[in-house]
This record gives structure tokens, sequence and C-alpha cells, in this order.
């Protein structure tokens, strides 16, 4: 059994016992959080549609509520004139372990 939750945004693929990154939520590390299922697959059973995932949700627990994302460089530069300029940006993440589909 899988679902695609909606997550910090986006939409991710999960089955319990998963560790799956999403955007920084507010919670601390040990807490339970819960995602709306968008899509619940059980065996050859589809189910989608608002009316029929009210009743599903799927529980997780915060393992690392200070996870960083990948380190991306920005850089500008204008030709002639010396000018450059280097940024950077790590996404702030939250590490979450699926523990029920339900």
């Amino acid at each position: 059994m899988y679902a695609i939750v909606k997550a910090g945004g986006h939409q991710e693929k999960v089955e319990v016992g998963d560790t799956i990154l999403v955007n920084r939520l507010d919670a601390k590390k040990g807490d339970t959080v819960e995602f709306p299922v968008a899509l619940l697959v059980d065996g050859t059973k589809v189910t989608l549609g608002a009316k029929d995932l009210a009743a599903v949700s799927v529980k997780a627990e915060v393992v690392d509520d200070e996870a960083k994302g990948p380190k991306i460089n920005i850089q500008k530069y204008k030709n002639k004139t010396g000018v450059a300029r280097r940024k950077g940006h790590r996404q702030k993440l939250t590490a979450v372990k699926v523990t029920a589909i339900a």
C-alpha cells in the first residue's frame, strides 16, 4: 500500500517506513504530523477523489527538524566592469518518517 501525499507544497509518494524530506514544518523532533492524501493505492484498488479520501490520512513522526538541502550557488557577472557577485542558498527542510497510512 502506498499513498501520494501533499507535503510542503509538493506531492510525495510514501509507504509505511519511508523517510522523506519536506519543506520546513513547524514541528519539533519526535512530534507527530499528519499529511492530507491525494491518492491511495491498496494492491489493485486505487482511491482518489476528495469524498473518498476525506477519512484517510498519513501520520508521520519528525526525525530531524533541522535538515538542510543541497547548497545552490548563484553567480552574477557583468563583463568589462569588474562587477561580480556570488550568493548561496540552502533550503531548510524537515525529515519525517511515515508511521501509518489510515
